[in-house]
């Protein structure tokens, strides 16, 4: 019995292995097809402003000069979204002269005609794979449509299709380019990052000082962060649990008094008393765990966030992938910023639904919340999210906003949570 036990076990595991291994190159070439697509976009930016900068007059040079750097800054975004982190420089130095001395500038110079060209041709290539995989294996389903001299589809042209076997031996050219496009898509995106990655990186010695600035500001941020959580809790003691003692205070002498007088009136009033001292407990507990939730320790992040959207008053679908677990510190914001975000989308988006996506990606813990509803979100307005970007910041992490009028309402925040 445990030979026959051992052995479905090995034969279990002897399937899942490669099951898993297609399923990892299946999801690596979707990942690759959107950073090709991506790449492909900045490099038709890129194309357009080589194109700019080798018509434009002398004059405006400075200007091509800032269309070269906001291009660079693009493909900074985006290779930072799929890896680590590029910074950036600043505005472009004043004047041509200096301009053309930064190496910041220079480099970018450098990598556009690679990545305007290179990259256009690479970002082609990569999507036109899985677009002929898919008109080749759909082929079958259509081909009746097309009379015979036109050939199949792409690359088949000069084939004359005569019938469903001419068609299915096109759906089986369809999965060799499928294992083509899996195969070769990963490849072809880091092809097409490479230049980016080596020439939009910061100067050699300039990475420190880099640094330096960017810790100095978000240091500053942390500080912000928190002082305003000081407030917080401040006011929270102050209106909550500080109020329900002084009531306690109160009672409690009342009761002193008339207890040789009145024991039934000093009866009433210690339990009064007593209804006022659970309130400020109450009021206490809510503000520890406002500081750092327990659901955290009790339930972890996944349990703490589908509690989250049990309470929130619009429909909420929570997805949560963070095996491992990161450290609390990271879990303790991203529940913030999820807590502070549905609060906004319940005061203030209309939405009818919210999606709440939650995945660690290596070093990095990527959260979203999506709704779809009336859009319009801007910091400052008394939303919540200054405060949400000072939080995150503070963290050494990033938030993008995206909410047209209209809607959706799109929220991106991605936080370091180590290796």
């Amino acid at each position: 019995m445990a030979c026959g036990c051992r052995l479905v076990w090995h034969i279990v595991t002897a399937v899942r292995r490669p099951t898993a291994w297609v399923r990892g190159q299946v999801r690596a070439a979707v990942v690759a097809v959107g950073r090709l697509a991506t790449g492909l976009a900045t490099s038709a930016v890129a194309l357009g402003t080589l194109l700019l900068a080798i018509v434009v007059v002398l004059p405006a040079a400075h200007l091509a000069l800032r269309a070269v750097r906001s291009a660079a800054d693009r493909e900074r975004a985006r290779l930072s979204r799929w890896g680590p982190r590029l910074p950036g420089p600043g505005p472009v130095p004043a004047g041509l002269r200096a301009a053309l001395s930064d190496p910041f500038v220079r480099r970018e110079l450098a990598w556009l005609p690679f990545h305007a060209l290179g990259g256009f041709l690479i970002g082609v290539l990569g999507l036109t794979l899985p677009l002929y995989a898919a008109e080749d294996l759909t082929f079958p389903l259509y081909y009746r449509l097309l009379r015979p001299e036109d050939g199949a589809p792409g690359v088949g042209w000069w084939w004359r299709i005569e019938g469903l076997h001419d068609a299915l031996l096109v759906a089986l050219t369809g999965l060799g380019w499928l294992v083509l496009a899996v195969a070769a898509g990963p490849l072809l995106s880091r092809i097409q990052a490479a230049p980016g990655r080596r020439l939009l990186s910061p100067p050699p010695g300039s990475d420190l000082s880099l640094r330096v600035a960017e810790l100095t500001a978000t240091r500053a941020a942390a500080l912000d962060a928190h002082a305003v959580e000081l407030r917080r809790i401040e006011r929270s003691l102050h209106d909550g649990a500080q109020n329900r003692l002084v009531a306690v205070t109160v009672l409690l002498g009342a009761a002193r008094r008339a207890l040789g007088r009145d024991p039934a009136r000093a009866d009433e009033i210690l339990g009064q008393a007593q209804d006022a001292a659970e309130l400020a407990l109450g009021e206490l507990r809510t503000v520890v765990r406002g500081i750092l939730p327990p659901v955290l320790d009790d339930h972890g992040l996944a349990g703490a966030l589908d509690g989250l959207a049990a309470g929130c008053a619009v429909p909420c679908r929570v997805e949560v992938d963070v095996a491992p677990r990161c450290a609390a510190s990271v879990e303790a914001t991203t529940y913030f910023v999820v807590a502070e975000a549905l609060t906004n989308v319940v005061k203030h988006s209309g939405a009818t639904e919210v999606a709440v996506t939650v995945r660690r990606y290596g070093d990095r813990l990527r959260v979203a919340v999506e709704d779809d509803g009336r859009g319009g979100a801007e910091e400052g307005l008394g939303s919540g999210l200054a405060g949400i970007r000072r939080r995150v910041e503070a963290y050494d992490g990033r938030l993008t906003l995206a909410s047209p009028p209209g809607g959706p309402t799109r929220m991106r925040v991605e936080l370091p949570c180590g290796s």
